[in-house]
């Protein structure tokens, strides 16, 4: 019989799609974020120091092929055979004028081994232009836009500072998964001011839409940001999880979520001299063998209590 597992893994998603090894590269491209430029608001998001997302290769004044070459020389020795996806991560990596833009995608799909991109950005960041680029593109490589949702409230959404709106997220995901595009999603579980009820509706909102990939991670406060200083001022608005607390945690937001969508991540990891709190000691892959064994613990999977989308019946009319 097959071995089928409990949650829709991201690996076995890749294995479907390609039929080599392959590897994500993060690269850092320059970008600047309309959050942080006055566009939409000044400051970034509260919780934000980009430092946390670049790992020591992805620096700005890199070029993207200098970062994909010291990435792919890291991982080529031990994977002679294995492709990469250029990983344009830090910021907003569709927030730049559409020649810019396709000028930094073309280098890194012109680096030998890259067969395709991921690109990390938000919902108010897409123009029309740009998507039908992406659109033209994912019919000869692979592309995945990734969202930064981070909630589906709007109440926490302005408390973070995000200045964009859920009914954003949903346009956004439904525009790109419409053109065939491989589209991804972020949350951030244990925002301040959601309550567990809300935190585990994400899922059923999240559940509704057109999702290929989910990224969920813990909230993590970082030094130098807005939401550090919120918290040092007033503890008691925020709870911060311990390991086991936020392993039950993102085990129930999976029960609850839709099957198909491909399950990417469940935690984060900041460099540990930028973070606060809070502090497990754990790398990423012995916080996934913790939440395999808890979930062999508790005989659950994916999808379990996940109630699809059903219109209501319009009543006839007289």
């Amino acid at each position: 019989m097959e071995n089928v597992k409990p949650y829709n893994d991201f690996g076995d998603f890749l294995r479907k799609v390609f039929p080599y090894k392959v590897q994500k590269i993060s690269i850092n491209a320059g970008f600047t974020c309309p959050n942080r430029d006055g566009s939409k608001g000044w400051g970034g998001c509260t919780y934000c120091n980009n430092q946390t997302f670049s790992p020591e290769y992805c620096h700005t004044e890199k070029s993207v092929t200098e970062q994909l070459e010291e990435g792919i020389r890291f991982f080529s020795r031990k994977y002679p055979e294995m492709k990469y996806l250029a990983y344009f991560q830090a910021y907003t990596n569709t927030y730049d004028e559409l020649s810019s833009l396709k000028a930094k995608y073309e280098e890194a799909l012109s680096y030998p081994g890259v067969v395709g991109l991921i690109v990390g950005t938000r919902p108010d960041c897409m123009p029309d232009d740009l998507l039908d680029y992406f659109t033209d593109l994912s019919k000869e490589k692979f592309v995945m836009i990734e969202y930064g949702l981070e909630s589906t409230l709007d109440k926490t959404l302005l408390r973070i500072n995000r200045g964009h709106t859920y009914g954003e997220s949903e346009t956004a995901i439904r525009r790109t998964a419409e053109r065939g595009i491989y589209t991804g999603a972020h949350l951030i579980l244990g925002l301040p001011g959601e309550s567990r009820e809300e935190i585990m509706h994400h899922a059923d909102r999240l559940s509704a839409l057109p999702v290929t990939t989910l990224k969920l991670h813990q909230l993590q406060l970082i030094r130098n940001t807005r939401m550090a200083k919120e918290y040092a001022e007033h503890p008691e608005e925020f709870h911060l999880y311990t390991a086991d607390e936020y392993i039950d945690l993102v085990i129930d937001f999976i029960e609850k979520l839709n099957p198909s969508i491909v399950v990417e991540r469940f935690v984060s990891q900041s460099p540990k001299e930028l973070l606060i709190a809070p502090d497990w000691g754990l790398k990423n892959f012995e916080f996934t063998a913790k939440v395999n064994k808890r979930i062999a613990e508790r005989n659950a999977r994916q999808g379990r209590l996940f109630i699809p989308f059903s219109q209501e019946p319009v009543p006839h009319r007289m």
